[in-house]
């Protein structure tokens, strides 16, 4: 992600569960302003371990910008922490 814009905004997620080596896969998403964004693509998919937590981390696009997605396994919580246009 070139010239990104660092946040930690939380947002509503639509997310897929299924089996499989990646069981949860981001849709889409609705930030705090109200503006919902369709997911495209999903680029890397990994986890972080943060102390006792582990977070899942998602790089997506919606075709127009780039987007990091946090999922907090232990607070449910999902965040957009990143944000960059497409050059």
């Amino acid at each position: 992600m070139d010239d990104e814009v660092f946040l930690n905004e939380i947002v509503e997620v639509v997310a897929v569960f299924q089996s499989g080596n990646r069981p949860c896969r981001p849709v889409k998403f609705r930030r705090k302003n109200g503006r919902e964004v369709v997911i495209t693509k999903i680029g890397l998919g990994y986890d972080s371990e943060r102390g006792a937590r582990t977070v899942h981390i998602f790089d997506v696009t919606d075709g127009q910008a780039d987007y990091r997605l946090e999922f907090d396994s232990v607070t449910l919580v999902w965040r957009l922490t990143r944000e960059a246009d497409h050059v």
